[in-house]
């Protein structure tokens, strides 16, 4: 399909930083707990950068489109099968059902989204208010419940002030809503911070490679496959019907919304699994094979609703 070499430019870094996580794990050259130090320093440090960079920066009005109210139908629904299909054919307990929604539903909307949206759209606007809904209310709901299981009900209501990723989001929309901005000295000290999120995540989703969890049995890769059929078809699918048979989208919206919902699964669900030690087995292999995954379905939407 025509689209796919383009493709393969967003999905290289991808599949490098990953691959040098890998060799990283094979050599023993960061020692033995370098992914749960790596992976702490996304959570703690880089990523809470990153997002307070982000949010700060962005309008919160660019909510207001009918392209998000197709990629929020999207993915609200295959959030919510991925839970219950975590739930009701595995057993899952609270914390794994969570993440097995998020990763179900939740797009590598930043780096994986920007290179794909410039390739095939020719313009990347729309990474903003995807970024945002999945930040500002996403996110939130899975750190949440994922803090109140491992800390109880009294540390869930002061979680906004106790999670670096909840503070800085928060921080930041002030910020955006306020319109005032931080001195460049602290800007640009988020930004060298915040630019180590996404590579350091991928070389720690390497790592894991190395030294999986001890986690087997024929459920497990029936998990993963259910998680990557919702993420690689339920949720675009969702999108097209939404945006076509309810919204009645102009063809380029439509591409874009179904497009960005056929984004694989993000590399944050790996690093939200490992920090809250819950399921890190199935989010490294979800993400990883939806990500291989969505090579084609990218491509298909491309070809199917591209311009002729």
């Amino acid at each position: 399909m025509s689209s796919l070499h383009p493709l393969l430019s967003g999905f290289a870094p991808i599949w490098a930083l990953t691959g040098v996580g890998y060799l990283l794990g094979r050599s023993g050259l960061l020692g033995e707990h370098a992914e749960q130090v790596l992976n702490r320093f996304v959570f703690h440090a880089a990523m809470p950068a990153a997002l307070f960079l982000m949010i700060s920066r962005t309008p919160l009005d660019r909510f207001a489109n009918p392209s998000m109210v197709a990629f929020t139908a999207s993915t609200v629904v295959a959030c919510g099968l991925g839970l219950f299909v975590s739930y009701r054919l595995f057993g899952r307990g609270l914390p794994e059902r969570t993440l097995g929604g998020m990763a179900a539903g939740y797009v590598n909307s930043a780096n994986l989204g920007i290179p794909v949206a410039v390739q095939v759209l020719g313009d990347a606007s729309f990474v903003g208010p995807v970024v945002l809904f999945q930040i500002l209310v996403v996110t939130p709901t899975v750190l949440t419940v994922l803090d109140s299981g491992r800390a109880g009900l009294r540390a869930a209501l002061t979680l906004p002030l106790r999670n670096p990723i909840l503070l800085a989001v928060g921080l930041g929309a002030v910020l955006s809503a306020t319109g005032w901005r931080p001195p460049a000295e602290l800007n640009r000290s988020c930004e060298l911070l915040g630019g180590a999120a996404v590579p350091t995540a991928l070389v720690a989703l390497g790592l894991s490679i190395c030294h999986p969890p001890a986690v087997t049995g024929v459920s497990r890769y029936l998990e993963v496959g259910s998680a990557v059929a919702i993420k690689n078809l339920v949720q675009p699918l969702t999108a097209w019907a939404v945006g076509a048979l309810v919204l009645d989208l102009p063809p380029h919206q439509l591409l874009t919304v179904v497009l960005f919902a056929a984004l694989p699964s993000a590399q944050n669900v790996f690093t939200y699994a490992r920090e809250y030690n819950h399921g890190a087995a199935f989010a490294r292999d979800t993400v990883l094979a939806s990500t291989l995954v969505s090579m084609a379905t990218l491509s298909l939407v491309g070809w199917a609703l591209g311009p002729v």
